[in-house]
């Protein structure tokens, strides 16, 4: 079967990374754990909440690699001498990752009653508006111009 882009069209040039990074998000989203809450905080700040119940702060790694937030988590077994009756907490590493668009930084994180929030900053960039100049070629309607 052949897969179609949303990319495809002439309009849309130089997309291709934008692309990759969608099918990236893609194949990563069929794990829904952790949960989590995006929210915007106020203009030109956002927050990450990822519900993390049984992670220490040391159980959890967050890092930026190639405009890609990626929180990891893993707890230490310590269950050898511990008998379960019934198991439903599982004790499960995870990998979530977030795409960042350009200028997105990452202020810091906290672990608070089982949650981890990480503040990320946008800046307010204003819009850019660049005039393109236009030559004239040599022949013009046929005729030559002639360079005063």
């Amino acid at each position: 079967m052949t897969r179609t882009s949303l990319f495809n069209s002439p309009l849309l040039l130089g997309f291709d990374q934008l692309e990759r990074a969608l099918d990236r998000m893609n194949k990563a989203a069929g794990d829904g754990y952790p949960p989590y809450n995006v929210e915007r905080i106020n203009e030109g700040h956002l927050r990450i909440t990822l519900a993390v119940a049984g992670f220490a702060d040391e159980d959890l790694s967050v890092q930026i690699e190639n405009n890609q937030l990626v929180i990891r988590g893993k707890q230490a077994e310590d269950d050898h001498d511990r008998e379960f009756l019934h198991r439903g907490i599982a004790a499960r590493q995870f990998q979530r990752t977030f795409m960042l668009a350009e200028g997105i930084e990452v202020e810091g994180a906290r672990l608070d009653n089982g949650l981890l929030h990480i503040d990320l900053t946008r800046p307010i960039e204003e819009p850019e508006v660049r005039t393109i100049s236009i030559e004239r070629s040599a022949r013009a309607n046929g005729r030559q111009l002639v360079r005063e």
